[in-house]
């Protein structure tokens, strides 16, 4: 029999575990939504309710304030469709906050590809190419559910990547909101593109540390199937910190390398950088893209989900669809954080 010190311990396990189970679910549930209905605005929508029902502060950037903002990446891909892209900020505020950690999340609500069209083998699941923000905002509010106590924001760029009348296309140059350019090679290596603004974005907050979590690339896909997450970053000790918390969760990242001479293979000819490099280590050279968005000097971790964020098949930790991948790490590495 527990006695009542085990019991209360025992009470309390339980009372993390189902609000961290409940935003997994969440998560779920905004992935499996078709793309007509889960939306841009829906996301929004969606944001603004968790915000409001945790007591989080927010702030949603419309179409306007990121034109003001000169956030080129988000706006090009989201000229293509007619729902308007925006920029969802949620931020946890406490006092004295042992450090200040910005979590930024991929939100494309449906990729077509753009220009550079996908194939229509399996399309129909590009609707969960915005399961990086969908974690992103569940684990915002299960965070605030546990007070952990973190300066903690939530930035999520959202919007649809569809061909149009006026859509981005190939050889298209942009300029991100740290001023550097792109050449857009690829209209489909558009999540960089939007997370490229984000990234930036997140300097106004002086963090600590920065998490981005993205279905990013096929490449990593290609690499490890579903069984891991791709992990790149620009500081040891928060490697260390995420596989830790990856192990403990059973959402396992293995670190690819950000050596300089990856660089070479991004570097533009009419601007600072390409959207893509040559076709070979494509989930690197997205992360080495990345990395040139970071706030000079912050520790930064990148996590390409886009082999893990959906399954195809019904498991006995996740259903078929989307699964929620990232959450569960998310807030296990801000419980263990010293």
């Amino acid at each position: 029999m527990l006695n009542t010190g085990e019991r209360n311990q025992s009470e309390k396990g339980r009372e993390i575990g189902a609000v961290i189970a409940n935003a997994v679910n969440f998560a779920r549930d905004l992935g499996n939504e078709p793309a007509n209905v889960m939306t841009p605005s829906r996301m929004v929508q969606e944001a603004v309710r968790v915000a409001k029902e945790s007591g989080l502060k927010f702030e949603i950037l419309d179409e306007h304030e990121i034109r003001k903002l000169k956030m080129g990446g988000i706006l090009g891909v989201a000229q293509g469709s007619h729902e308007p892209p925006h920029l969802i900020i949620l931020e946890k505020q406490v006092r004295n906050p042992k450090k200040t950690i910005c979590l930024v999340g991929k939100g494309i609500t449906f990729d077509t590809g753009g220009i550079s069209i996908k194939p229509a083998k399996d399309m129909e699941k590009m609707k969960y190419d915005m399961m990086g923000a969908a974690a992103v905002i569940a684990a915002m509010k299960a965070i605030s559910q546990l007070d952990l106590p973190f300066h903690v924001i939530g930035i999520t760029p959202v919007c649809e990547n569809l061909p149009s009348q006026k859509p981005q296309r190939p050889g298209d140059v942009v300029i991100a909101y740290n001023k550097k350019s792109v050449e857009v090679i690829n209209t489909d290596a558009e999540g960089r593109l939007i997370l490229m603004d984000a990234l930036s974005f997140a300097e106004k907050f002086k963090p600590d540390a920065i998490i981005d979590l993205a279905t990013l690339t096929g490449a990593v896909a290609a690499t490890f199937g579903d069984k891991c997450i791709g992990l790149m970053s620009n500081d040891r000790k928060l490697v260390e910190r995420v596989i830790e918390a990856g192990e403990k969760t059973s959402e396992r990242c293995w670190e690819l390398p950000l050596w300089e001479e990856y660089l070479d293979m991004i570097k533009g000819d009419i601007a600072d950088f390409r959207n893509v490099g040559s076709g070979f280590a494509g989930t690197i050279t997205a992360g080495k893209f990345l990395e040139q968005f970071v706030p000079n000097d912050t520790p930064w971790a990148h996590l390409d989900i886009a082999g893990v964020a959906w399954s195809d098949s019904q498991k006995p930790f996740t259903p078929k669809g989307p699964t929620g991948a990232g959450i569960r790490l998310l807030i296990q590495l801000l419980r263990d954080w010293k």
